[in-house]
């Protein structure tokens, strides 16, 4: 049973940075990749940024290419997504997101190939 937990989410002016967690148990084992997505108000879940379970290769978004990163912490199934140089248009909750098997790199982008999902925890850029 994969259980996926974010919190670190705030309110942080434009140019600040956050540290966003996602605490995963039982994606040791079987998962194929995680992401992060997100979604603003009246908008569709995008993806920010994925990374394969094996291998660690990563993919981001044009819109955050540059300014986030996506981490690990392997010891304590932590994901992490460290998010720099934000923008008003960064506001939305975030989510991570898991997929056990394997998908292509276009379906990797898309909210309804992965299986499991966190609450989500809310970002807002605002001065």
């Amino acid at each position: 049973q994969v259980q996926l937990v974010e919190s670190g989410g705030g309110l942080v002016q434009p140019g600040g940075s956050l540290r966003l967690s996602c605490a995963a148990s039982g994606v040791a084992f079987g998962t194929y990749a995680m992401g992060w997505f997100r979604q603003a108000p009246g908008k569709e879940r995008e993806v920010v940024g994925r990374i394969l379970w094996s291998g660690g290769t990563q993919e981001y978004a044009d819109s955050v290419k540059g300014r986030f990163t996506i981490s690990r912490d392997d010891a304590q199934n932590i994901l992490y997504l460290q998010l720099n140089g934000l923008k008003p248009e960064d506001t939305a909750v975030y989510y991570c997101a898991a997929r056990r098997t394997i998908a292509s790199i276009q379906a990797l982008k898309v909210a309804a190939s992965y299986d499991y999902w966190g609450q989500g925890t809310r970002v807002t850029v605002s001065s």
